[in-house]
């Protein structure tokens, strides 16, 4: 050291020489840290995206790997959610329509649930089988043969609608409900260990589920009456009863009369009762106007099964200014379901001509109705 202090060139060549040994040692501990730290990150972006995939499984565990609806509505929720996106949609405009017989539940049992339900009051329901007028019990003939080739009269859908009007006339909204409700936990006809009221493709369901969880405002568009599907999903599907559009029919004041409402001032003694009058049958067209006059936008997002539903899976593909997308079901399962293969194709090709997804209840879904439920 004593050498080093009297020969001051020395002392400066070791310093330097320990001063580079120390900057060479610190810059390799910072390029391995951030090596490090970019691996750590790396490592923690792809948790967390297989963490995502994960979750979008299990949301949607019900369908088959190779699913297209699976593949392209979990890309599409991705795509739609993410705010740094061209195709990000506001949760204020993530609006989902779900037809419901055929698409929510079974529509083949044999027959469609207010069908038979209709066909129940005018013909066994002991209450009411003696007062049942010609005309319902003619209807209810129709629907008997309907019933049994499977071919529905062209005609039915506003007989059937003007049948369940008037041989459910009279009642309170909470009685109708009720007796829906009673009716829903009658056995199923095609099926073994469930009831009308459980028969809901549980795949769907986990799609509905999907898209709440994503902040998309589901609404169930049928052509059953407003009450019955309101009675019917009521407690198997979280869906406020405001977003639950079916056909109409015509709802009064108890002590009205034959008053017309803007002749008639609710009192504290009335209470709202169905009016006996058909109103409207919610399909096709009607479909389409009365999203524009319940909702008053246009969904993103279809779902159906049927020709009744295409003018809603048109309407809403087609000039959105969103990206926008249609699943129409096929019912090509004939061993889990009451299955028809002529519709399905039918279907199949609608799909491939105006650009809608098929869903194959066949091969896209692992169960229909959950463990226990056999078809007969």
């Amino acid at each position: 050291m004593k050498k080093l202090k009297e020969n001051p060139v020395m002392m400066w060549k070791v310093i330097s020489a320990v001063l580079a040994v120390t900057l060479i040692a610190v810059c390799c501990t910072w390029g391995f840290t951030a090596n490090n730290c970019q691996t750590t990150s790396s490592a923690g972006n792809t948790v967390a995206t297989q963490a995502a995939d994960s979750k979008e499984a299990d949301a949607l565990s019900l369908w088959t790997k190779d699913a297209p609806l699976k593949a392209e509505l979990t890309k599409y929720i991705k795509t739609v959610t993410d705010e740094s996106s061209s195709d990000f949609i506001p949760v204020k405009d993530r609006i989902a329509v779900f037809d419901m017989d055929g698409t929510l539940c079974c529509e083949t049992d044999p027959g469609y649930f207010d069908h038979k339900l209709l066909y129940h009051r005018v013909m066994e329901d002991p209450d009411y089988k003696d007062k049942a007028s010609d005309e319902e019990k003619e209807t209810a003939k129709i629907i008997k043969e309907y019933f049994e080739t499977g071919e529905y009269p062209e005609d039915l859908s506003v007989k059937h609608g003007t049948a369940v009007a008037t041989a459910f006339k009279g009642m309170t909204v909470d009685e109708f409900d009720a007796y829906v409700k009673e009716y829903r936990n009658t056995p199923m006809e095609s099926y073994e260990n469930m009831t009308n009221g459980q028969a809901f493709y549980q795949p769907m369901l986990q799609v509905v589920k999907y898209l709440q969880a994503n902040d998309f405002k589901v609404y169930i568009i049928s052509g059953t009456d407003r009450l019955i599907t309101r009675g019917l999903c009521d407690g198997t599907i979280d869906i406020p009863m405001s977003q639950m559009i079916g056909s109409d029919e015509s709802l009064v004041a108890s002590n009205q009369g034959d008053k017309d409402g803007l002749e008639y001032t609710f009192s504290k003694d009335d209470k709202v009762i169905t009016g006996g009058e058909f109103i409207i049958k919610n399909l096709k067209m009607n479909k389409v106007s009365v999203i524009e006059q319940e909702i008053g936008q246009q969904p993103v997002l279809c779902f159906g099964n049927s020709s009744g539903d295409a003018a809603m899976a048109n309407f809403t593909i087609n000039h959105n200014k969103y990206k926008a997308a249609a699943f129409m079901l096929c019912c090509d399962d004939t061993e889990r379901e009451n299955g028809n293969i002529e519709k399905a194709d039918k279907m199949r090709a609608s799909c491939e001509e105006n650009g809608y997804t098929a869903v194959s209840m066949k091969n896209d879904w692992t169960t229909i109705y959950g463990d226990g439920v056999a078809k007969k």
